[in-house]
């Protein structure tokens, strides 16, 4: 693999945001750190005295933080000095300088895995997917390839330096230690990811939920930015959910929150692999929708987008079948609001994110005084690729100094 100076960093701390009062957190060096690098992030071009306006430090060490990002190349100056009739020097904004470093992304599905590289503002720069040979899902093997394919694109953009790797799969998916405890679609047991994907690269390697990554991709860079609690429901061949409050993702003991495959669907009447009827993944998943779409003449593969594109092309019996799987996400999306009551609910779901009247169907079933509040993902044409990466900028966003190149 590439170039880099990074190490593996220290274990994520509280998130930050600018409404924490800086005494509560232990670490304030690192926390405040992280809330200057959040707000050049959330407003940049922006001045130094803004930053320390709007982050409570003084303007001192506003000052001293952006210096030490700016020479770690995080950050540059963006503008030449304006003229001031008055006494002082003039102000100088700061923005990220997203021109140097990226970080790959790994996102393990059930059919392929997506491997790419994003800039600072969770961009994708160049993404590729490597499909699964039929009933080879090995986990060394598939983790091997994905780190290949890393490779692959990072050489074709040798003018970006890697800061460490993101790897979100779905299922349980223990984020401390790095491994995928147990993903029954794939067949993968206790997988330590993150050991075998960092011996083939030698680059820092963060692990964890899809879910999961993807509240935190939207908090840093989409819809959710700002809200003060936010649900992701992530429905495709796997079905699971996540809840941040407050900045901070909930990940539970061994991160097992969110798993909510079994919630048992009233009415439901697909058979699970576990052995009851209704569960909500195996009424909701994309595998169910693919069955039900041969079994409608719709379609004959095992692509949900061919459903997705006979919608479009006027099949009235594959938006009929898209619209009725948006109404049951909706059920579903009505029981966790009433459950956790957040602020912003965001619904990664096919035929929401390709379709107004899946949307609607949605929101007609969560119900009118909370429709607002439920919108599709903010990554629709890369998600996956969004969500790998995202699981590496979060511990970039909480701890800055720590993932930088310049080690302090």
């Amino acid at each position: 693999m590439p170039r880099t100076t990074a190490a593996h960093p220290p274990a994520p701390s509280s998130s930050p945001v600018s409404s924490i009062p800086r005494a509560a957190d232990p670490d304030r060096r690192r926390t405040s750190a992280s809330v200057v690098l959040r707000s050049v992030l959330e407003h940049g071009p922006v001045a130094r005295s803004t930053i320390a306006r709007l982050t409570g430090l003084s303007p001192a060490s506003v000052t001293d933080y952006c210096a030490r990002f700016a020479r770690a190349g995080l950050i540059r100056e963006c503008a030449a000095p304006r003229q001031s009739k008055g006494v002082g020097r003039p102000h100088v904004p700061v923005d990220l300088d997203d021109s140097r470093f990226v970080v790959g992304a790994i996102h393990v599905a059930v059919p392929y895995t997506t491997v790419a590289l994003l800039d600072l503002r969770g961009r994708v720069v160049a993404e590729r997917q490597l499909k699964h040979v039929a009933g080879a899902v090995e986990p060394g093997q598939v983790l091997t390839r994905a780190a290949d394919g890393l490779a692959t694109l990072l050489d074709g953009a040798p003018e970006c330096r890697p800061l460490g790797i993101g790897v979100a799969v779905g299922g349980w998916v223990d984020r401390d230690s790095g491994t995928v405890v147990a993903h029954p679609l794939l067949g993968w047991r206790d997988v330590p990811v993150r050991d075998v994907v960092g011996a083939h690269t030698g680059l820092p390697v963060h692990v964890d939920g899809h879910a999961r990554a993807l509240v935190n991709a939207e908090r840093l860079f989409g819809r959710a930015r700002g809200s003060r609690s936010v649900l992701h429901l992530f429905v495709g061949n796997v079905v699971d959910a996540a809840f941040a409050t407050h900045d901070e993702v909930h990940h539970g003991p061994r991160s097992q929150a969110g798993a909510i495959a079994h919630l048992p669907v009233p009415g439901g009447t697909e058979v699970c692999e576990c052995g009851r009827t209704g569960c909500l993944q195996a009424e909701l998943s994309e595998r169910t929708l693919c069955r039900r779409a041969r079994e409608a003449g719709v379609t004959d593969g095992v692509n949900p987008m061919h459903v997705v594109a006979a919608a479009a092309d006027g099949d009235l019996a594959a938006a009929g079948l898209l619209v009725d799987r948006a109404r049951r996400v909706g059920r579903a999306v009505g029981l966790l609001l009433d459950v956790l009551n957040p602020e912003t609910v965001v619904v990664t779901e096919i035929g929401v994110l390709h379709r107004e009247d899946c949307l609607s169907a949605l929101r007609d079933e969560v119900g009118a005084e909370r429709a607002a509040a439920v919108v599709p993902t903010s990554f629709a044409d890369s998600v996956l690729a969004v969500a790998g990466g995202s699981v590496a900028l979060d511990v970039l966003y909480r701890d800055p100094l720590g993932v930088s190149p310049e080690r302090n």
